[in-house]
């Protein structure tokens, strides 16, 4: 039996992507083996990639003047390969910081660059986002740096940064495929895979062509958005499992409705959950409302010492995976695109029965 899993990652895969791996396990294509035990560089192989990124590029509209680039080791993995191939050592990078993500983001930059400057802090609790009034930009900045939907606090952009032109980085891991974007106001996108992709351990970059000369002559090559874009995305063996599943969860997508009917369905269960949470003097939200993420919603219980309780009495119910991020504390419950509106509205009558008994 299936639980309502609410996991902030790696999170719950739509049911009929997992049926039909299920089915193909074993006997991939009537070939007599699995897709993981193929050659990535056989035709059957390229052929799984490069659906995958036809479907991506669909889904998102990607300009043609972008590169898709299927890596490894995760978004971590690109806070490090960012500024290796986006900036010199000596230049300066521009990053905002909103949470936990973001932050990470920033240490790591400053392994790599000289100058990184912090344009805005959220800092604290991380419940909001500083107004791009009040941002503190560099001159000549190599880039600008944002997370737009941070996993833990539950903190998302409401807007867009505009940027006079320096490229704009995002880490779109937690809110990818959750709604439509424009992909030409980024000079770079990347996704770590587990949320709304598939498998952890892939990361999808999206890269705009006039970037791909920056990187350093020290850029390890598998960090080489140049030299991978060539190879496509295949210069050593790539994690040929995940990027067969990510094209069937961009194809599920796609027959879902694609990317409206998927941000329509998203804040369908979004306002659920909120609704809830807001009409309860036991439940809190601590994020300014118009900040508020549709994919990740912490709360708080009126009574923390009923947390343990929560939590065992949700896991007898089937709704697992709802304790808050070990720095936060309380619950957080992750509703990315593989949750359906019945499983969000199965959480809030446990919440509102759990009140009802311990209010």
């Amino acid at each position: 039996m299936r639980v309502l899993n609410f996991s902030a990652g790696p999170a719950a895969l739509p049911l009929p992507v997992l049926e039909q791996v299920q089915a193909e396990l074993s006997d991939w294509q009537g070939g007599g083996m699995s897709v993981m035990e193929i050659s990535h560089r056989s035709k059957a192989f390229i052929r799984v990639a490069e659906e995958a990124e036809q479907e991506l590029r669909a889904l998102l509209a990607i300009p043609a003047n972008y590169k898709v680039l299927f890596l490894q080791g995760g978004a971590s993995g690109q806070f490090a390969a960012i500024p290796m191939n986006l900036a010199a050592a000596d230049a300066t990078v521009d990053y905002i910081n909103t949470g936990n993500w973001s932050k990470k983001a920033i240490g790591e930059a400053k392994n790599h660059c000289v100058r990184v400057n912090v344009a805005a802090d959220a800092g604290g609790a991380y419940t909001d986002v500083p107004p791009e009034s009040a941002w503190q930009r560099s001159e000549g900045a190599a880039y600008l740096h944002y997370t737009p939907n941070e996993t833990i606090g539950g903190v998302a952009f409401p807007f867009i940064p505009q940027t006079g032109g320096v490229p704009l980085v995002a880490d779109f891991s937690s809110s990818i495929l959750s709604e439509p974007l424009d992909v030409s106001r980024f000079g770079l996108i990347y996704a770590g895979a587990q949320k709304n992709i598939g498998p952890s351990g892939l990361v999808v970059v999206i890269v705009r062509d006039d970037l791909l000369d920056r990187a350093r002559k020290t850029t390890p090559s598998i960090w080489n958005y140049k030299q991978m874009a060539a190879e496509g995305s295949m210069s050593n063996t790539p994690p040929t499992f995940g990027w067969y599943m990510a094209g069937l969860v961009f194809k599920w997508v796609r027959e879902t409705g694609g990317l409206a009917a998927m941000a329509e369905r998203n804040r369908r269960k979004a306002a659920m959950l909120y609704e809830a949470i807001d009409g309860s003097g036991f439940y809190r939200n601590p994020v300014a409302k118009p900040c508020r993420s549709i994919m990740n919603v912490p709360f708080t219980l009126a009574k923390p010492e009923l947390d343990k309780a929560f939590l065992s009495e949700a896991q007898k119910a089937g709704l697992v995976n709802l304790e808050g991020h070990r720095s936060v504390g309380g619950m957080r419950a992750s509703i990315y695109n593989a949750m359906p509106p019945e499983g969000v509205a199965t959480l809030v009558s446990f919440m509102r029965e759990f009140e009802r008994k311990n209010g």
